[in-house]
């Protein structure tokens, strides 16, 4: 009985071990803001969390030590998943005015847009970041262009591609996946659904920014269409039902990626990120 006790005992140390190794061995990125690209990419099905993902990235935009970021947004990069998509073209219209691009309406047109930009930032010796709100499937076709046009690119440390969800995983195609991780910088981190586990918890039932002032009425306009949306979408026609969305709360989890890239690793909560940015 003993022995059983200590093996028990050595299990949980072992365990809790491991769990704060993950948490905090997210070691800060080179992200240059005076040179590198921030892509973000939002499937927009089913889950209506890309809404307040987007919400949740122009309200960190409004601070000014992202004056000089160079951003852009690309909606519709869904992977393998069924369901409905979540349109979210007049939220992207309204937090990232002409620097987005809709790929759920022209995926091929999207990779050709992109592209030139792409190769801009990587002649000028910047390097390209990708958060992934959803799938892998987007990023491989346009890893593929680029390559195309630079075939000798050093891929594995000038296109980075950050993931935070098992479940977009397992919804990129997998030859997508495995192309992905085969030739870019690819890093998974810490879901952005918890607390206490490296990446800050962005998901919460308890939390709603306009239930305080918010700090100009752009913010409160965006917020207010985010969550009209969320509202006209969650759940609906066989959607996902995002239980936080649904009781009055907010889930940008996804915004987790972007905080990894810019280093915002120290923020603990979806409170604590609208007390710094929103307020």
């Amino acid at each position: 009985m003993q022995s059983i006790l200590i093996l028990c005992i050595t299990f949980l140390v072992v365990c809790t071990t491991a769990y704060a190794q993950e948490a905090s061995n997210l070691e800060p990125t080179d992200f240059t803001i005076e040179k590198d690209l921030l892509l973000l990419f939002y499937d927009c099905k089913t889950d209506v969390d890309d809404l307040h993902s987007i919400a949740g990235f122009a309200t960190l935009l409004s601070h000014p030590d992202l004056e000089q970021l160079n951003y852009h947004g690309v909606a519709g990069t869904y992977g393998i998943q069924d369901g409905l998509y979540v349109p979210p073209n007049t939220l992207m219209q309204q937090a990232y005015g002409t620097r987005w691009t809709d790929a759920h309406n022209g995926f091929a047109q999207a990779i050709e847009k992109l592209l030139p930009m792409l190769l801009e930032t990587l002649q000028q010796d910047g390097d390209l970041w990708i958060a992934e709100a959803g799938q892998s499937d987007f990023s491989a076709a346009l890893v593929k262009a680029v390559l195309q046009k630079v075939p000798q690119l050093d891929s594995h440390k000038r296109i980075h591609i950050v993931q935070h969800s098992d479940w977009n995983e397992r919804k990129t195609s997998p030859e997508a996946l495995t192309y992905v991780k085969a030739t870019t910088d690819y890093r998974k981190i810490p879901d952005g659904n918890a607390t206490g586990n490296g990446s800050p918890g962005l998901r919460d039932a308890q939390v709603n920014p306009l239930n305080l002032t918010l700090k100009n009425r752009e913010l409160e306009k965006l917020w207010e269409l985010a969550f009209k949306l969320s509202a006209q979408y969650n759940g609906k026609e066989g959607r996902h039902n995002n239980a936080a969305i649904a009781k009055g709360g907010v889930d940008f989890s996804d915004l987790v990626e972007v905080c990894y890239i810019l280093n915002l690793q120290e923020l603990k909560d979806a409170e604590q990120f609208f007390k710094r940015y929103a307020y």
